[in-house]
């Protein structure tokens, strides 16, 4: 080896450099390559659909997530403002059929206990008769009437009252 260095005039610390040096120009060319490679990627990544850049289909996606956002809010708030409005509405119901002046039979009247969740609402207690119906209104706030209740108006407030709450 020293004889076909000496015919070149190389020393051995200048072969070694030369050695390194083709294999430093090998790695630049493979990275070269490679770094071709991505940036053929990078730029079709870039160019996106329709010649739409990836930014602009970002910003879409926000402008989009903004307008839902927002919708989502106005849903939510209507939704807040039913749910409140259901509160008030009659939701709890008992009724007991009887006759109530015990000749006519077919119990023809009626106690209606409506309630709202509150347990605010009226009981309608309608007599029917021979040759009258008597129809009465008795206002329930809380759960409790301050008129005197008769017998089928108590068993159709309990009714209504025992009706699970739908908060």
């Amino acid at each position: 080896m020293d004889k076909l260095l000496d015919k070149f005039g190389l020393t051995a610390t200048t072969f070694v450099m030369l050695v390194v040096l083709l294999i430093l120009l090998a790695m630049v060319i493979f990275l070269s390559a490679k770094v071709f490679s991505l940036s053929r990627k990078y730029d079709k990544f870039m160019r996106g659909r329709d010649a739409e850049t990836l930014e602009d289909a970002i910003l879409d996606n926000f402008s989009n997530m903004k307008k839902l956002m927002k919708a989502f809010q106005q849903t939510k708030s209507n939704m807040d403002i039913t749910l409140n409005s259901i509160r008030s509405t009659y939701q709890k119901m008992g009724l007991v059929k009887y006759d109530a002046f015990k000749e006519m039979g077919g119990n023809l009247s009626f106690a209606l206990a409506m309630l709202d969740a509150d347990d605010c609402g009226f009981i309608l207690n309608s007599m029917h008769g021979r040759e009258s119906c008597y129809t009465y209104v008795k206002e329930i706030i809380k759960g409790e009437s301050y008129t005197a209740l008769g017998e089928e108006e108590k068993e159709a407030l309990e009714k209504a009252l025992s009706q699970a709450k739908h908060d």
